[in-house]
């Protein structure tokens, strides 16, 4: 009987090494498997815009992007800024630093200075919008980075995006949504821009091109037609539209989901809260769920809470006010016989005759000297 039980003792034993031989072995690989992935690190530059007003929306988009974050790869947050004179502000989202997930502010007060003469600005639009601009120029060691407005929450490794192919394009962008869903807005961007609304794109998600950027030669063309045409309706986003036209690689709106003027979509990578649609204004918006899920868990909470409370129907008239004069505005820029498109095509036009007319010189002086009797 005992020498059973031994035989069964043993049988057990045995089992149980075997399980913790393949235990240990499938722990090795998995540990492989981690340490080729440390190995092949890569790093991920993520740029903002923001001033001292946007701080706190900032702070909620970092802290939605950093929760999502693959913690295998290295993420290089830059706040683009002119000025952050709240200095209890910008110490809260130095906070989110630390190793492989930096967090830095970059002012770009000198080089805004450039263009601050031209630069359209309306409503609530702040200079802070053409920041994005200058990043190119900035960071000639980057051939590629994303750019975000802080007025997002990322649902999704921002990795995923920084991996779409860009090929020759000069960005990758979702069409902007909230446009498509206003006729008017329609009409401005085809009978003003020259671009059919499907592509026209919303630019506060932006995977950028910086090499090709810079081979265009684009903040001097920006520059240019920053001196030539002055764009009132969607101002910075116009010009990136125009000067980026047809050198746009298209993404779903999984990665750029408006609450204004699009489809429920129940698995949004990441939400952006464009134009009036701010969940700190109004509760009963798309997505504002997702925006308070990980805004209570931030400092800024009690202040953001705060402006919820306080956004009173004079707040919310205003913004109603703002939104019909700002399609107003669309229409007046599609009626002006000097619109960008259409002084463009003039110029075109009477490019092309000029053309014309100095072949028809050419062939005659051609006949003129040939000699007679040929």
């Amino acid at each position: 009987m005992q020498a059973i039980k031994t035989n069964k003792q043993k049988k057990i034993m045995q089992k149980i090494e075997k399980l913790q031989t393949e235990l240990k072995k499938i722990e090795m690989q998995q540990q492989e498997m981690q340490n080729r992935k440390m190995r092949n690190r890569k790093t991920f530059p993520v740029f903002f815009a923001a001033d001292d007003n946007y701080l706190p929306y900032l702070s909620v988009a970092l802290r939605s992007l950093k929760e999502n974050a693959d913690r295998t790869h290295i993420y290089e947050i830059y706040v683009l800024h002119a000025g952050v004179d709240n200095a209890a502000y910008e110490a809260q989202i130095l906070t989110f630093s630390e190793p492989d997930f930096s967090v830095s502010f970059v002012d770009v007060g000198e080089k805004l200075k450039e263009i601050k003469r031209a630069l359209q600005l309306r409503d609530y639009y702040t200079g802070a919008t053409y920041y994005r601009i200058f990043i190119a120029g900035m960071f000639p060691n980057l051939d590629k980075a994303i750019y975000l407005d802080s007025d997002i929450i990322v649902r999704g490794d921002i990795s995923r995006l920084f991996d779409v192919s860009l090929g020759n394009n000069l960005v990758a962008a979702v069409p902007d949504t909230a446009v498509a869903s206003v006729k008017e807005f329609r009409r401005y961007t085809q009978e003003v821009l020259g671009i059919e609304y499907s592509r026209y794109f919303n630019a506060g998600v932006l995977v950028m091109n910086l090499k090709k950027f810079r081979e265009d030669h684009f903040y001097d063309r920006f520059c240019a037609l920053l001196r030539e045409y002055k764009f009132s309706v969607a101002q910075d986003q116009d010009y990136l539209n125009v000067l980026c036209k047809d050198k746009v690689k298209l993404l779903s709106k999984t990665w750029n989901t408006m609450p204004i003027g699009g489809d429920k979509n129940k698995t949004p990578m990441l939400v952006h809260y464009n134009l009036t649609a701010k969940p700190w204004h109004y509760a009963d918006i798309p997505y504002a769920e997702l925006f308070w899920a990980y805004a209570k868990s931030d400092p800024f909470y009690p202040t953001l809470q705060q402006q919820l409370y306080t956004y009173d129907k004079a707040c919310r008239d205003k913004d109603a006010t703002t939104e019909k004069a700002l399609i107003a505005l669309a229409i007046r820029e599609c009626e002006r016989e000097d619109n960008y498109l259409k002084v463009r095509q003039k110029a075109e036009k009477l490019y092309a005759e000029y053309c014309a007319e100095q072949q028809t010189e050419i062939l005659e002086e051609e006949q003129e000297l040939q000699p007679v009797g040929v």
